[in-house]
């Protein structure tokens, strides 16, 4: 499928945006517009897939600005608008492929951010939604020097290594880890100083913008999340103003739930939710 570009006056005007796609046998019941977490890419995602077509979904998904097969630079971004940009092409791109089959958002970690935030602007282009381990709510509050300094090296130093993550909090299957850690795709740099300080503000808009949320949603989190504090889940789910909303938290996974040994009751629960919510 040919790449998609940011618009002119998107923070990363003229990017090229790896898209990937999965398709049903048959007509699908619903397209589930797919974003990927913070140093991965979409192609991790296809064990997920794979069960969504095999329920009749089809999923679509792009590679952030700057990550996997995508233009832009890892640890880095411009503004964060350039993900959601990104996602606004996508979706775009499904309406003009699926015209009116019904749509659902699915994020995970900084996806489950994006997708907040796409939701506050957008929720009107989808019959539902969830989020795997949304990036909400920071491990620790950071004190006012951490803010300052962040603030003052995005601006001055905005490529400089500023935090590296864990990829042992990723999965309790050392497999999984392995192959987090071999894929040529992943980016195992630090988080530069502007995407460092881009995500506390995007953490922010999403808090004071999650009441405007009404849209059926699920929240999926593990409890011994060490990468996004399950305080983001239940965050959102407090705060969000849909009638129709679920809060599954997971005694003892990890970060990437999808990729846990219990993934498939775990994907059993996705995909029971998104049935339910597709007419």
């Amino acid at each position: 499928m040919p790449a998609l570009t940011l618009p002119a006056g998107s923070a990363g005007a003229g990017t090229r945006l790896h898209v990937t796609h999965w398709l049903p046998d048959g007509l699908p019941k619903a397209v589930v517009l797919l974003a990927h977490g913070y140093a991965e890419h979409a192609g991790r995602y296809q064990h997920v897939a794979r069960r969504l077509t095999d329920s009749g979904y089809a999923v679509y998904a792009i590679d952030h600005w700057g990550h996997g097969q995508s233009d832009g630079e890892g640890g880095y971004v411009p503004r964060f608008s350039a993900f959601t940009d990104g996602m606004a092409e996508l979706l775009t791109l499904v309406e003009v492929n699926h015209g009116d089959v019904p749509r659902l958002l699915l994020g995970h970690s900084m996806g489950g951010l994006i997708a907040t935030l796409f939701l506050i602007e957008r929720q009107s282009a989808f019959v539902a939604a969830a989020l795997s381990g949304p990036a909400i709510v920071p491990g620790a509050p950071p004190s006012r020097f951490t803010v300052w300094i962040s603030r003052f090296l995005s601006r001055f130093f905005p490529r400089l290594g500023v935090l590296s993550l864990d990829a042992n909090g990723v999965s309790r299957d050392p497999a999984v880890v392995a192959a987090y850690l071999a894929d040529p795709l992943v980016h195992t740099g630090k988080i530069g100083a502007r995407l460092g300080k881009e995500f506390m503000d995007a953490m922010a808009a999403a808090q004071a913008g999650a009441s405007k949320i009404t849209l059926p949603i699920l929240f999926q989190h593990g409890e011994e999340d060490s990468l996004a504090s399950v305080a983001g889940s239940q965050y959102l789910f407090d705060h969000v103003s849909s009638a129709d909303r679920t809060l599954k938290i997971y005694p003892g996974l990890f970060h990437e739930i999808y990729n846990e040994p219990e993934q498939d009751a775990v994907l059993d629960d996705l995909i029971g939710w998104f049935d339910a919510h597709v007419r």
